[in-house]
């Protein structure tokens, strides 16, 4: 069973005038229940915006996406909280809150008619802080943080809804090598053991490489190739979607991926002379 579905999608940025800037159109398209999934692609091609529609924070134009079979507009909101949480490649807070009060919030689906959390939630909320290595910061305010402190946090919240599917927009932004293969190997960790769908969007062909099952290739908002990360991460496609030269070293039960680019291979020689 899909855990993702889509039909017929199409979305559209619209000037005042009425002329589209970019669309965004995917016929056909589904995850399945346990999967890890890496949504590649270069700038613009639309990998944020598919994120955010399946996240029900952008309006579909036409089509329909389904969660577990059903329309995504006709899910509740409460409850949509419950099957999907969302990481953005960017995250602010207007309010001065504690790192504590943001990871919290992951817990505000669950929360009683009072909005009082109890004893499951606080143990929640305290297991997804020392797991994103952030529980020192608990008191500080969320605007005093670094970007990868501020990223940890957010994951962390992420992680306190305990949903079914996590979408993450470039998890691995504003974080140093040590935290990037932390947060990597948890995600792989939840996705082996506890089954949760993980789609993210990612730059590091590297870490797609080594952690997901299965790559989409993404190009002027329409997905060009999707499968077996050992198919369709080929130095063919690399160089058709990225307009790069790279080598792809995979090893002999196809589990793990290494590319390498080759340097400049995206210059045009001949603005050089």
């Amino acid at each position: 069973m899909y855990a993702i579905e889509i039909k017929n999608l199409e979305f559209a940025y619209e000037r005042s005038n009425g002329q589209s800037t970019f669309v965004l159109k995917i016929p056909e398209w589904g995850i399945a229940k346990g999967d890890f999934v890496s949504l590649l692609g270069p700038n613009g091609c639309g990998k944020s915006t598919l994120l955010r529609l399946i996240a029900n924070l952008t309006e579909l134009k036409a089509g329909s996406i389904l969660i577990d079979g059903e329309d995504l507009l006709g899910i509740e909101r409460k409850e949509l909280a419950k099957k999907i949480a969302y990481v953005p490649q960017k995250n602010f807070s207007i309010f001065p809150f504690s790192v504590y009060e943001i990871v919290m919030m992951g817990r505000t689906p669950y929360l009683n008619l009072m909005g009082f959390e109890n004893a499951v939630d606080k143990q929640i909320v305290a297991e997804a802080l020392n797991l994103m290595q952030v529980n020192n910061l608990r008191h500080k305010g969320i605007n005093e943080l670094s970007g990868g402190e501020a990223q940890r946090v957010f994951i962390a919240r992420a992680l306190a809804q305990k949903a079914e599917i996590i979408l993450l927009d470039e998890p691995n932004a504003h974080l140093d090598l040590e935290h990037q293969i932390m947060i990597f190997d948890l995600l792989k960790k939840l996705n082996e053991q506890e089954k949760i769908t993980v789609l993210t969007v990612s730059h590091d062909l590297n870490l797609v490489g080594i952690y997901s099952q299965k790559v989409a290739l993404m190009n002027e908002g329409i997905i060009v190739l999707e499968g077996e990360k050992s198919k369709i991460l080929s130095e063919e496609n690399i160089r058709r979607i990225f307009k790069i030269d790279s080598a792809v070293f995979l090893t002999t039960d196809k589990k793990l991926m290494n590319v390498l680019i080759s340097p400049n291979s995206s210059i045009n020689k001949a603005d050089m002379n």
